[in-house]
């Protein structure tokens, strides 16, 4: 008899003790969400449209342009920052809470990174989320480092300044091309992938490291690996399963073949 796929990885999935997944823009595009990369000047409000005449959004995402104009780089964050909030989680986001939920009510450990930075995880019902590229969702202080949740409305002024200390500014806490991913971060996915049963890659290019590495980390360590993906990726000759289509679609039949109908409720 032939094993489809989705059967094959939902055995792997019921039986493992350990699984450790990672996310990418895939997930969260399908909640309407875009990358700064896929951004065009329609998609852009009317006041906003002339900047991107002249500015490549892809180069906004470093400590030397919000240096050089941090009301143009705060004012960008901002716009994507209300675009997450009025969002909302999707099927995929819900099945994989859905499996940290059934993962662990059997003993099991289950650990989710991710590399979007919009916290549709958490308002999934996932616990736990390691988010190897910070969060929109919180701003800190230039000076102190210190975080804030802004309101769910947008700042009234561009650049915002801290409450924190006199004459800071705040800036979204978001890893900026140049900047090191955090510490903890990377120790908690390094943990996962050298530990790991089953590894999950979601959504993910697969080309972006030290986030890329990670799926190759677990196979080294003989985990069983998946790719979830629209398309196929650098990883997709390297992994032991492949499932395509869109994780919508794709994680809430695989986690009822693995743990049940009622396993999604």
């Amino acid at each position: 008899m032939t094993v489809r796929p989705i059967e094959l990885v939902a055995r792997r999935l019921a039986a493992a003790k350990r699984v450790a997944v990672i996310t990418g823009a895939g997930i969260s595009a399908e909640s309407g969400l875009r990358t700064f990369r896929g951004a065009t000047t329609a998609d852009l409000p009317p006041d906003m449209q002339s900047l991107w005449k002249e500015f490549d959004p892809a180069t906004l995402a470093t400590p030397e342009a919000f240096a050089r104009d941090p009301a143009m780089v705060s004012k960008w964050y901002d716009w994507r920052r209300m675009g997450c909030l009025a969002a909302e989680p999707n099927p995929g986001h819900r099945a994989l809470a859905a499996l940290q939920r059934a993962v662990e009510a059997k003993g099991g450990e289950f650990v989710l990174l991710t590399q979007n930075v919009d916290r549709l995880h958490q308002r999934a019902g996932s616990i736990g989320v390691v988010e190897l590229h910070g969060t929109i969702m919180e701003w800190r202080c230039t000076t102190s480092g210190e975080r804030m949740t802004p309101p769910e409305s947008a700042f009234r002024t561009y650049p915002p300044t801290s409450p924190f200390t006199p004459g800071a500014l705040l800036r979204p806490d978001v890893v900026w091309f140049g900047e090191m991913l955090p510490p903890a971060a990377l120790a908690a996915a390094a943990s996962a992938a050298g530990s790991c049963d089953v590894f999950m890659s979601i959504g993910t290019s697969a080309v972006v490291y030290p986030a890329a590495g990670f799926l190759f980390d677990a196979k080294r360590n003989e985990a069983f690996t998946i790719e979830v993906n629209l398309e196929a990726t650098p990883a997709s000759e390297f992994v032991d399963a492949t499932l395509g289509g869109s994780s919508s679609a794709v994680l809430p039949a695989l986690v009822r073949a693995a743990f049940g109908p009622g396993a999604m409720a």
